[in-house]
């Protein structure tokens, strides 16, 4: 599948900054890219609105475009049980050329990790002949590893207390070296495996492929002794046996260091320097192993593909957009701060919303967008235009909407009082919930200014809300140290906005629209966009 490209509109998203997402995403589907519409924070109640009444999901959240383990081309290594052999692991490795192993559980979530070391740290330790016993390994594991044939016996008479004993001797010098339970390893001498036997062996080996007596059989039947037959001779098989033990004997299991897919990769980098092991697991939430990665992988990572709308300043944008490969960007406000290291395709317009530009390249590219993209694209518009009554709508806004309108089969007037009357309700939300229903900071000269902006007809419970507002704003500007703070509550029907304003260089709002400034407000006759009223006029009373 191709790398999957983010179209993301500005933090605490407008319905323009959300459709136009939704709509451009949409867009590049059909040119053959793989894109995807995320959100930067949660959606407001005119967004909502618009996408429930086009029955159109709400975009995923996407909280970083950093770099992550996720991004990464890991390997794909395929974990073992904790029951498997020695010498399986190691075959494996070998077969792979890797030095590890992840071990799971039935679950398959990481439980350990086997490395070449353990397995020749264990083989260095031949001369303990208890370490079947202790490691408790299955008869099954001595089987696969002696390559070995059952001649009688289960795994349910299998007694693993017993050590390992070769029987290199005459008969009558086995017995002191020989204790019940014991495993006898043995060649083909009958009298030995009677002895063996009879002196409590709970397993005999026979080496070299030999035929065993029938009679030896039968007693092994009635003593409960199981007898393998192995084509290897003794010395190997006496080499070979502790191969048998399983990997949950000698692997890791405490402060095992793996990653989290959703890790940044700037951090899991002092991780490795630290650890300096050759490779480390990768898994998920819930511990499911995912793969492996090594240092290698941190050379060849991958940047997210991004896309901008409806905004170009780096402090509107999402998390670690410094680190994320931007593609395109869509706007229509003033050019700022976003920089790349290459050329991109930059499509900004004097227009009074950035879903105009969207549909409209829908339109060059001959492409009629459907009922459901249409709706919410016509929406974007009368909400950032209020119903084309906005200084920043132009003619071209007015005609795509009705072209938009026409298609999604909704009469503007009464679908914009409807959207109006959903998003302006302030009923209960909190303080912070309207303050950055619609939030912007701007960095003008020396200044740090953030401005937001209510659309709303509930009147009376702005009057309710005015002192909460100030207080959270107050709050605010001495936390986030702003030299200015605004909320514009702005009213639709008579064209015109009160300015809530807290800070110290509160009179930047005096010299910006030549008014005389209350203790906290002042009304601004026919100023209803922040983009074309507000920001411009502070801009130049700071120069």
């Amino acid at each position: 599948m191709k790398d999957v490209i983010y179209v993301t509109g500005h933090r605490n998203p407008d319905s323009d900054s959300i459709c136009s997402a939704i709509a451009y995403a949409e867009l590049k589907r059909k040119l053959g890219y793989n894109a995807e519409p995320r959100r930067l924070g949660e959606i407001n109640r005119e967004t909502e609105f618009i996408l429930n009444y086009f029955n159109i999901p709400v975009p995923e959240y996407l909280p970083t475009v950093k770099p992550q383990v996720a991004d990464l081309n890991m390997d794909k290594v395929v974990p073992v049980s904790k029951d498997i052999s020695l010498k399986t692991a190691w075959s494996l490795m070998k077969k792979n050329n890797i030095k590890s192993l992840p071990v799971v559980d039935d679950n398959e979530k990481l439980i350990g990790i086997v490395t070449l070391s353990d397995i020749t740290n264990n083989y260095m330790s031949t001369l303990d002949t208890n370490v079947l016993a202790t490691s408790k390994t299955p008869l099954a594991n001595i089987v696969e590893t002696l390559n070995a044939k059952v001649l009688t016996g289960s795994q349910e008479i299998f007694n693993t207390s017993g050590k390992v004993v070769v029987a290199a001797m005459a008969p009558e010098q086995m017995k002191p070296f020989v204790d019940k339970g014991d495993i006898v390893i043995v060649g083909n001498r009958s009298d030995n495996q009677r002895v063996a036997i009879e002196t409590g062996a709970n397993l005999l080996i026979v080496t070299g492929g030999c035929e065993v007596d029938d009679e030896i059989i039968k007693l092994a039947e009635e003593r409960k002794c199981i007898i393998l037959v192995t084509p290897n001779d003794t010395f190997t098989t006496s080499r070979l046996i502790n191969q048998s033990v399983p990997v949950k004997y000698v692997m890791t299991k405490e402060n095992i260091v793996s990653f989290n897919l959703d890790d940044f990769v700037d951090e899991i980098k002092e991780k490795m320097l630290q650890t300096r092991f050759r490779s480390y697991p990768v898994v998920d939430d819930n511990n499911k192993l995912v793969g492996t990665i090594s240092r290698y992988h941190l050379i060849s990572q991958k940047k997210k593909k991004v896309i901008l709308m409806d905004h170009n300043e780096r402090a509107q944008s999402v998390h670690g957009i410094d680190e994320a490969e931007l593609l395109e960007i869509i706007d229509h406000h003033r050019i700022a701060d976003i920089q790349t290291g290459k050329p991109i395709y930059f499509r900004n317009e004097t227009v009074g919303s950035t879903s105009t530009i969207v549909a409209n390249i829908y339109f060059e590219n001959g492409i009629r967008p459907s009922k459901q993209i249409a709706g919410i694209l016509c929406a974007a518009i009368l909400s950032d235009t209020l119903k084309f009554k906005s200084p920043t709508c132009t003619y071209i806004d007015k005609m795509t909407a009705e072209k938009l309108a026409e298609i999604a089969g909704i009469d503007i007037d009464k679908f914009a009082d409807e959207m109006f009357k959903a998003g302006t309700s302030l009923s209960g939300k909190t303080p912070e919930e309207i303050f950055y229903q619609d939030f912007k900071e701007f960095t003008l000269g020396k200044y740090k200014i953030g401005v937001g902006q209510v659309n709303t007809m509930d009147t009376d419970a702005l009057k309710d809300l005015k002192k909460d507002l100030l207080d959270f704003m107050n709050n605010l500007c001495k936390s986030k140290n702003y030299n200015l703070l605004m909320l514009l509550l702005t009213d639709i029907i008579k064209e015109g906005s009160e300015a809530l304003f807290v800070g110290e260089d509160k009179e930047l709002i005096a010299k910006a629209f030549n008014v005389t400034l209350g203790e906290n407000s002042v009304y601004l006759p026919g100023v209803v966009s922040r983009k074309k009223q507000v920001i411009p006029p502070l801009s130049a009373a700071v120069e």
